[in-house]
């Protein structure tokens, strides 16, 4: 698993990807910062928070290639047929594409830190979001890598996966309109952008923690499940 997290983490700046992603990430933290130090408000939570619109658009981008890529290139072939685990290649692929998203939210330590210099702030407050934010980005990774592991074309992947995000993410604008209460329920609470919200409101959500792991557990899951398919093909 250490190589393979190397070997992609490493990719990820041997290319544009890496830069790129990091790069919007920084910009919309910078801009989102001024705007929330122009107000003079402490909390940065709101900042965090309102990175999931970002965070939508970006780990297709992140996640695209990470399975795609070695099946086009027929390098898949070569780690299939080794003696290496499958959950091995997974997993490292994964932890590799966290720690990328990851280092897209470093910048909102300083904010944090710049900001207690001058008044008193909560910090429970801005772990929590962070927390959730980071539960959201594994759970979105996950669901990409199955997508990518589904497929040859990266560009593919990447627009299937955008697709995904905004239903599993923002599926609660579309619940008013089912006529069966309990069905709009289940579907707003559901979504994604809800169980994120409790993290910015100061609530540490054990359901909310088991639900954002289980999703990734589950597709990560089912990636090995793909590979495995394909190694026994």
């Amino acid at each position: 698993m250490t190589a393979i997290f190397k070997r992609e983490f490493s990719a990820y700046f041997r290319t544009p990807i890496g830069y790129i992603v990091l790069a919007a990430y920084y910009l919309f933290l910078g801009i989102y910062f001024s705007l929330v130090y122009s107000y003079g408000s402490p909390d940065l939570s709101s900042l965090i928070l309102a990175m999931s619109i970002v965070v939508t658009f970006t780990v297709p981008i992140i996640t695209m290639r990470l399975m795609s890529e070695d099946r086009r290139q027929k390098v898949d072939q070569i780690l299939l047929t080794s003696p290496v685990k499958l959950s091995g290649i997974v997993l490292g692929k994964f932890f590799a594409a966290l720690c990328v998203y990851a280092i897209g939210f470093a910048p909102t330590v300083i904010f944090e830190i710049i900001v207690a210099s001058y008044v008193s702030v909560n910090v429970f407050s801005f772990v929590y979001a962070l927390f959730g934010m980071l539960l959201l980005g594994a759970a979105l990774i996950s669901i990409g890598m199955l997508i990518s592991s589904l497929t040859e074309s990266p560009v593919i992947s990447a627009i299937l996966t955008l697709v995904i995000n905004i239903l599993v993410l923002y599926m609660s604008s579309f619940s008013s309109l089912i006529n069966v209460s309990w069905i709009s329920k289940i579907i707003d609470k559901a979504a994604f952008i809800s169980a994120v919200d409790s993290f910015g409101n100061n609530v540490f959500s054990i359901p909310d923690i088991v639900y954002f792991l289980s999703i990734t557990a589950a597709f990560l899951f089912l990636c090995v499940r793909s590979l495995e398919k394909r190694r026994w093909a």
